[in-house]
């Protein structure tokens, strides 16, 4: 039901039965649903780091590490559901900084970033999916920091396959691969990236791309879809 509303100009979350949202056609409400819980191999990973570092936090880390990372997310503030800026907290910027870093490999982080931004980075640019060898090139900007940093990376999260009617995916995402920074010898642009999900032709995937630096500090996403080729 889409509609004009005289006492709210934004809206986002759940009421009784009814959960707001909007989308590029407007303000619209639907009935509240349930979500189903499939209980995945890598949802029990992610969850599983969510407790490891719930208990690092606690038990691990020094209260000045634990100010210092209420400092951060004090000045580093992130949009809400409805774009508004936000302070996540210092856990909460602790476990965001640090979740895509386990989730690859890389070294956790808990030294708060001393630099207060989520060291952005320049869009990459996707070509072709090939379904065939279940890849996808992924151009980047080589002067960006992270290139040449050491135990930085971005990172490429991929969907599930869609109907390429679909235009618009919220999620969720899985992390399929990451093109890894190096000092001393920075990666080449553009890289063949694998994907988690196998495609055919037609398919549509959407992707995500983010960038984690050696500090911890972790950017804002970008988006893209493609459609695969052959």
């Amino acid at each position: 039901m889409k509609f004009k509303s005289a006492l709210v100009t934004q809206i986002s979350g759940s009421i009784g039965g009814m959960t707001g949202s909007h989308n590029r056609g407007g303000m619209y409400f639907r009935a509240r649903a349930t979500p189903v819980n499939p209980n995945t191999v890598p949802q029990q990973a992610v969850r599983g780091f969510f407790a490891q570092l719930a208990n690092l936090w606690v038990n691990v880390l020094t209260p000045g590490q634990r100010a210092a990372w209420d400092l951060y997310a004090l000045n580093v503030l992130l949009p809400d559901p409805l774009g508004e800026p936000r302070n996540a907290g210092g856990l909460g910027m602790y476990i965001r900084s640090n979740i895509p870093r386990l989730q690859v490999g890389l070294p956790r982080v808990d030294t708060a970033p001393a630099i207060f931004d989520l060291g952005d980075f320049t869009p990459p640019t996707v070509g072709i999916l090939s379904a065939g060898a279940g890849t996808i090139s992924v151009a980047f900007n080589i002067l960006d920091a992270w290139v040449g940093e050491d135990d930085a990376s971005m990172l490429m999260y991929v969907s599930r396959p869609a109907n390429p009617s679909i235009n618009y995916f919220k999620g969720p995402y899985r992390i399929s691969d990451q093109i890894a920074g190096d000092l001393a010898l920075p990666p080449a642009s553009p890289q063949v990236l694998s994907l988690t999900f196998p495609y055919v032709l037609d398919q549509r995937a959407f992707f995500r791309f983010n960038v984690t630096r050696a500090d911890g500090r972790y950017g804002s996403e970008v988006r893209f879809t493609q459609i695969a080729a052959a």
